[in-house]
């Protein structure tokens, strides 16, 4: 199961600002741990991070070590709101090869 989590940061903000990258929202612990919980495939969000700062990585590897990756900086996650036919999709991700990038880079595709 893949969960998004929309907050228009990319957008209000725009990715690559400081305050992109140092006052982003955060998921809680708590909501992490419920939803490794519920067994969870994927967590994409519109920000550039779970958690910030020291947390960001270590948080991203908890959730690895359980089964969860985590997806970030997702654009255009408003466009699978607002219409009840599109509560539901299916999301793909495809793997992107870059030399000298940290993370796993991919594109990710929402099927309506």
């Amino acid at each position: 199961m893949f969960v998004a989590f929309y907050t228009n940061f990319i957008d209000e903000v725009g990715y690559g600002e400081k305050e992109y990258f140092k006052k982003h929202p955060q998921l809680s612990k708590e909501l992490i741990n419920a939803l490794l919980d519920k067994n969870i495939s994927i967590s994409g969000i519109d920000f550039t991070g779970i958690r910030r700062e020291a947390e960001h990585s270590k948080m991203d590897q908890y959730c690895a070590e359980n089964g969860v990756f985590v997806v970030e900086n997702i654009c255009n996650l408003k466009e699978l709101l607002g219409d009840k036919k599109r509560a539901k999709f299916t999301a793909h991700t495809y793997p992107i090869k870059y030399t000298e990038m940290s993370g796993l880079p991919c594109r990710v595709i929402a099927e309506i």
